[in-house]
């Protein structure tokens, strides 16, 4: 019967759940006990997915595809399931809707209780389906959502982001490729000690790694209690890396190239500023594609680190080559002056490789003051003298 279910044979930890071409992730999803663990098998699969619970969600990497629906749904929380084997056996309205190519969708039931909609998940869902995202792990203020771990799928092609997470703890990232989504290919806010290692995220049309305090309202920086941005790949976005409006985080290991901006960290006028984080032993060359300036910032070619509006951040030990533009913000490290008046403060720039950057390899902008540049392999600098 279990293996009718698509169900697994649980370990000591956690059950498994299997989801094959055809079947509803968002079924399994719904019916999965906390803790358990969901395996995509390789094909495509034509559906938003939301998460509000701690759980697992792996795939076979490119050979796990997840694509916007073909008629736009609105994911929904479970029903409660009925025993196996029993008539009607409940499908969610949320169920992926899939192409006419494709078998119909069936449910991943299985004889674990599930928890009824209430009015919040029922919310977070509608949220969810309305920014047209591949996958939502969405908490609460009051009730974040911990210990999600997605790893190994590919998510292309939604309407704004391809993961979208808001009040978590502790979710990790692995070895995702989110590409071509209108928005963010992986974004965080409003979350804590989330990790984002060893993914792909190429040709978004923002930001390809995305972490904000919130998105929705102006305030001071969040404390991520130490989120990790690490050994990633980022090409082809807007920007690879923004951090806005947070604190206590590293970036570290990645490669970001082909963007039309490296790495982006942002704050305002709020307290406490943005900042207090680590940026290192990234490679960041040629990010040289044009994009065009909006309301909130010129255009974007040839950048490779902006900080606008950071204090006590420390830049060391990247490689960063090639960044050529004439955008105010090109270069290759900028310390840029803030278009709402904040400024840069307490940084330190050492030990980097910055070559072959124009307008200049370094640039000191603003009215910020305690910024240090030290020990830097670079060949010009404004003001003159930093390299």
């Amino acid at each position: 019967m279990a293996a009718g279910l698509g169900v697994l044979a649980p370990s000591s930890a956690a059950a498994g759940r299997r989801v094959h071409p055809g079947d509803s992730i968002q079924d399994a999803v719904n019916y999965a006990r906390p803790g358990d663990t969901i395996t995509v098998m390789p094909g495509t699969y034509y559906e938003n997915v939301l998460i509000t619970k701690r759980l697992t969600l792996r795939g076979y990497g490119a050979r796990t595809v997840i694509r916007p629906p073909v008629t736009a749904v609105t994911p929904v929380a479970p029903v409660t399931p009925q025993a196996p084997g029993a008539t009607g056996a409940p499908v969610t309205s949320g169920a992926a809707q899939t192409p006419a190519a494709q078998p119909p969708a069936k449910p991943a039931t299985s004889a674990t209780s599930a928890t009824p909609a209430t009015p919040a998940t029922s919310g977070r869902a509608l949220a969810c389906s309305q920014a047209d995202t591949g996958i939502c792990v969405m908490g609460t203020a009051e009730q974040p959502v911990v210990g999600v771990d997605i790893r190994s799928l590919t998510v292309s092609g939604f309407k704004r982001n391809g993961i979208w997470a808001s009040y978590t703890d502790r979710l990790s990232v692995q070895r995702v490729i989110s590409e071509k989504n209108g928005t963010w290919g992986i974004a965080q806010e409003r979350s804590t000690r989330g990790l984002f290692r060893d993914n792909t995220a190429r040709d978004n049309a923002e930001s390809g790694l995305f972490i904000a305090n919130t998105v929705d309202r102006e305030g001071g920086a969040t404390d991520t209690l130490g989120a990790v941005v690490r050994r990633n790949t980022l090409t082809g976005n807007r920007i690879g890396v923004t951090v806005r409006r947070v604190r206590n985080l590293s970036v570290y290991g990645n490669e970001l190239t082909g963007n039309c901006g490296g790495i982006f960290v942002v704050g305002d006028e709020g307290e406490p500023g943005a900042g207090d984080m680590t940026i290192r032993n990234n490679r960041i060359h040629e990010n040289n594609k044009f994009c065009k300036g909006n309301t909130r910032l010129p255009d974007i070619q040839g950048v490779g680190i902006v900080l606008t509006g950071a204090e006590q951040t420390v830049i060391r030990s990247n490689d960063i080559r090639g960044n050529v533009g004439a955008s105010p913000l090109s270069g290759g490290i900028l310390l840029f002056k803030s278009f709402v008046g904040a400024t840069n403060t307490d940084n330190v720039i050492r030990d980097n490789v910055v070559r072959d950057n124009k307008p200049a390899d370094l640039a000191n902008q603003g009215t910020g003051t305690g910024n240090q540049f030290v020990n830097n392999r670079c060949a010009s600098s404004v003001p003159a003298g930093m390299c």
